[in-house]
């Protein structure tokens, strides 16, 4: 049974990692950290040279920046520098306009920006940013997590210096979860004191209303309830969700000037583990608390796994974020506990492998193939319908069984994840 401190540091947990955010989190973590440093600097910089960990340039290269129409990393770093707020966290480039991306490009033509790859650090997250001007310089340096700052310095003056942090620590303090401790809290935890996770419905529901206002990305959303779309796919409870969840998603990648609420630095995961479960309930006619409870369920069930595996890997985000759907709408459907691990047995027997090929339009494809794959799997296990340990890498254990998801992602997946990268950036376009 809970504690009332496990109770507390959970909630704790959920609120440091479910966060808006606007734009793709890699670029936004690097346009943050280049605004430390700048802020450090005290003036415009001359040049800026930047290391980048492969997982966060390999997730920074194809994504559209809000409110510039453009794409990638550059004009994230001139942004970062020119108008780039550092206490705005994840929020860091809210205040651009037309003005700042004509001064963003300008300040690329110029050739100031130097970008390259960290090779000898480790740690799949990393960003170290030197800003130089006037014979000073500053360097900012991000480690662990999108927004966690482990080195400050300008000129010999450190200002910070600390190391990253360990999976699945939060302020010094260490939750350690399991799926029944999800369960237990999003289930039994004084609802009031879970009310706001509904912000998380309100700005992903706006950008999923924005994926609907003009044409970004691929249109999934769009296509999905058009008439071809509804020709194909029907009115149906499941069409709605995949529409609603790629429309977000369509939005969020093609650069729309929107926050979201993420999820363990993604905001691709924080809509897989919103929209498909406010659309069930609303479909469904769930009550209010009932979709608290799911949301919940929903969030930490995506956070519990990224402990395990890392806030960056090559496994594709969308694994994670609709597995905690899946377990949100088995909720919704009635589900208890026994059916709840069941959709988790079930995600994991079908999407495990799923590169993670960078952040880019076409992830509200990958998203809409996780979210149907949701739905199919809490169908399942209200059949009480589950993949057994006699198949694949299920075991009888659910806790094992995310382990086992977690150690391909985070380790049987490297070799491919380097080769991704290569490929990535050895295309000639």
């Amino acid at each position: 049974m809970l504690s009332e401190k496990d109770r507390k540091d959970i909630i704790s947990l959920i609120k440091k990692q479910v966060v808006p955010a606007i734009g793709c989190t890699e670029p936004m973590a690097v346009a943050l950290c280049v605004a430390k440093a700048r802020k450090a600097l005290g003036c415009m910089p001359d040049s800026i040279d930047i290391r980048l960990s492969a997982n966060i340039l390999k997730n920074a290269m194809g994504v559209g920046i809000p409110g510039t129409g453009l794409i990638g990393l550059p004009i994230a770093v001139a942004l970062g520098a020119i108008i780039g707020e550092p206490e705005a966290g994840l929020e860091v480039l809210r205040s651009c306009d037309k003005n700042s991306v004509e001064q963003g490009k300008k300040f690329i033509a110029e050739d100031r920006i130097t970008i390259s790859l960290e090779t000898d650090d480790e740690d799949k997250l990393f960003i170290n940013v030197i800003c130089k001007a006037d014979g000073h310089e500053a360097e900012a340096r991000i480690k662990g997590e999108h927004t966690h700052f482990v080195y400050l310095r300008r000129d010999h003056e450190v200002m910070i210096s600390c190391e990253a942090k360990e999976k699945g620590t939060d302020d010094g303090h260490c939750v350690s979860l399991t799926l029944a401790k999800v369960y237990e809290f999003a289930t039994t935890t004084d609802i009031e004191e879970l009310r706001f996770i509904l912000e998380a419905r309100k700005l992903n529901e706006s950008a999923a209303e924005k994926g609907l206002q003009d044409n970004y990305g691929h249109q999934l959303g769009k296509t999905l309830c058009s008439p071809l779309g509804k020709g194909i796919m029907g009115d149906s409870i499941f069409a709605e969700i995949l529409s609603r969840t790629s429309c977000a998603c369509d939005a969020r990648m093609a650069g729309a000037m929107i926050p979201v609420m993420s999820n363990s630095g993604s905001g691709n995961q924080g809509i897989c583990t919103t929209m498909p479960v406010v659309v069930f309930a609303e479909e469904n006619h769930n009550t209010e608390e009932e979709l608290i409870r799911a949301l919940i369920m929903s969030n930490l069930t995506a956070i519990y796994i990224k402990q395990n595996l890392g806030t960056l890997s090559a496994l594709c985000g969308c694994v994670v974020a609709s597995t905690g759907s899946s377990c949100g709408i088995t909720y919704l459907m009635g589900g208890n506990y026994e059916q709840v691990s069941y959709s988790v047995k079930n995600m994991i027997a079908n999407l495990t492998g799923m590169i993670c090929d960078g952040a880019k339009p076409s992830c509200a494809l990958k998203l809409t193939t996780g979210v149907g794959t949701a739905v199919m799997s809490a169908m399942l296990a209200m059949q009480h319908k589950y993949v057994t340990s006699c198949e694949g890498i299920i075991d009888d254990d659910v806790d094992q069984s995310i382990r086992n998801l977690t150690a391909i992602g985070s380790k049987g997946m490297d070799a491919t994840d380097r080769f991704v990268l290569d490929i990535m950036t050895s295309k000639s376009n």
